[in-house]
């Protein structure tokens, strides 16, 4: 046994299947790609607070713990809870004090610039825009996930100071959505949507589905495979070369040797399904019987 055999058995643990729970990690494709449709919603929500036009990425990370995230947040924040109906525990709207406070001066004519890095509290003016923002981006949640479930957003508390916040506890599992919001030229300051990974993960099949209207690329190289899968397609076509009529009577006493009638028309229709896709008219080819078109239908006809 080399000595790199022996590290490598060193490393293996015991392991008893059923005693140990663990939990599928939770595919964020389908949230990002709400965080892109919530994004475009934010942008056009505050750039007339902004008065100028503003950037708006999304980012989506997660899950982690919930005291993780809790950690690293300053003392004086705005964190808005929301009851949603469908999200058990609802969700979490950060929204980081310097972005109020150089909207509000943006808005009133100033130049947009940080200021109050110290403060502790928001000012009556500061507040109003607040709720002005935080409404918007629960708007942005209800548009952004109405294919995937309807959302009913109902703010049940509000805080500035994470010690006081009663959301999920420490060891749950969050998955954090966060909009990093640059009016003009300045510095970006972020807006985070919080959502409980349990809360969300019962919608993870809907979410794994591509988003109506989340835009994209199309993807070229499918569309090619089922272009080429199609081409080998084979459907039965058929011609109609007469329809005799015949009394009841008649039918009723056909017999062996008895000939009818049949006239050949001049064109004759080329069916697929139930659909003619065009007519031509009768003759061989090779010494066998063939029809030459002579008109093809379009989807119209």
């Amino acid at each position: 046994m080399t000595a790199a055999d022996d590290a490598a058995a060193r490393d293996i643990r015991p392991f008893a299947f059923g005693q140990v729970a663990t939990t599928p990690a939770l595919r964020l494709a389908g949230i990002e790609r709400l965080g892109e449709r919530i994004a475009r919603a934010l942008r056009v929500a505050v750039e007339p607070m902004a008065r100028t036009r503003t950037q708006v990425s999304a980012d989506s990370i997660g899950p982690v713990p919930f005291s993780a995230w809790l950690a690293e947040l300053p003392e004086f924040t705005s964190l808005s809870h929301y009851r949603v109906g469908a999200i058990k525990g609802g969700v979490l709207v950060a929204v980081e004090p310097a972005l109020v406070t150089r909207l509000v001066d943006a808005f009133y004519g100033g130049s947009g610039k940080p200021g109050r890095a110290q403060a502790r509290e928001f000012t009556p003016t500061e507040q109003r825009l607040l709720a002005r923002l935080t409404a918007a981006a629960s708007d942005a949640l209800v548009a952004a996930w109405e294919d995937v479930v309807a959302l009913d957003p109902a703010l049940i508390a509000h805080e500035t100071n994470p010690a006081f916040l009663s959301f999920l506890r420490g060891d749950e599992q969050v998955v954090l959505q966060s909009f990093s919001v640059t009016p003009g030229a300045g510095a970006p300051a972020a807006v985070t949507v919080v959502y409980p990974a349990a809360g969300i993960r019962p919608f993870e099949p809907q979410l794994a589905a591509k988003v109506p209207g989340g835009g994209g690329e199309p993807d070229t190289e499918w569309q090619g495979r089922l272009a080429r899968a199609l081409d080998s397609v084979r459907l039965p076509v058929r011609t109609v070369l007469a329809r005799p009529e015949m009394r009841m009577s008649e039918l009723l006493g056909l017999k062996p040797g008895d000939v009818i009638p049949v006239n050949l028309p001049p064109r004759a229709p080329l069916i697929v399904g139930d659909r003619r896709i065009g007519v031509g008219t009768l003759g061989d080819h090779d010494g066998k019987a063939a029809l030459m078109l002579e008109q093809v239908f379009g989807r119209g006809q």
